[in-house]
């Protein structure tokens, strides 16, 4: 069902008759949004500047949490003045990333590495979730400690784990290995590749592609 949903969004949304008589699916508005050369190009960039500011901020914070920099700094001081910077760093990478997801929404929807990017994502949540109900509860008794207690290290090592795995992933959309195009048996069935062949048949009386 959510692979026809993404196949609605990117190839029916918006779409055009052609002279058969079916949908242009290289009309869709998810079409327009990849062809446009100049938005296309500064969502892109938009899109991998936040990141920077975004995981810049969370790198800096977890290393002094790892007691790795400024150890004579209290935790909260950082927390401070780098949460603007997080906060809406994760705000712009929310709406560009919702933009560049709905340019290929049916492709990365049934690519290896973005649903890995979901999982890792899912997995940096829970892991900041866990932080805030239970480890900072005692943040007290550690905040200007050179070096955090192990229970804190750990998450924070967990946090930079689960970032570096997003980004990795993330990066790994691009590449053919992790499309249908060219997967191969356990990637392939990850991702689904019989549901998009499925759906691709589905939609052809009606899409032009």
């Amino acid at each position: 069902m959510l692979s026809n949903w993404m196949a609605y969004l990117q190839y029916q949304m918006g779409s055009q008759l052609d002279a058969s008589g079916k949908l242009d699916g290289y009309s869709s508005w998810s079409a327009q949004l990849l062809g446009s050369v100049h938005w296309w190009m500064w969502l892109e960039a938009t899109h991998v500047v936040t990141l920077t500011v975004f995981a810049g901020s969370i790198l800096f914070v977890d290393l002094r949490l790892l007691g790795l920099v400024l150890p004579g700094t209290p935790i909260s001081r950082i927390n401070r003045s780098l949460l603007p910077l997080t906060v809406g760093g994760f705000a712009v990478l929310v709406i560009t990333g919702t933009l560049v997801f709905f340019g290929k929404p049916f492709e990365y929807y049934h690519n290896f590495a973005f649903r890995l990017k979901l999982l890792f994502l899912l997995f940096a949540a829970v892991n900041i979730f866990i932080f805030h109900a239970r480890v900072q509860a005692s943040q007290a008794a550690w905040d200007d400690v050179p070096r955090p207690p192990t229970t804190v290290r750990l998450a924070a090592a967990l946090s930079l784990l689960s970032w570096v795995l997003v980004i990795g992933a993330g990066r790994g959309m691009a590449y053919e290995r992790f499309t249908c195009a060219k997967a191969e048996s356990f990637v392939a069935a990850i991702a689904d590749c019989d549901g998009q062949k499925a759906t691709l048949a589905a939609i052809a009386k009606d899409v032009s592609l």
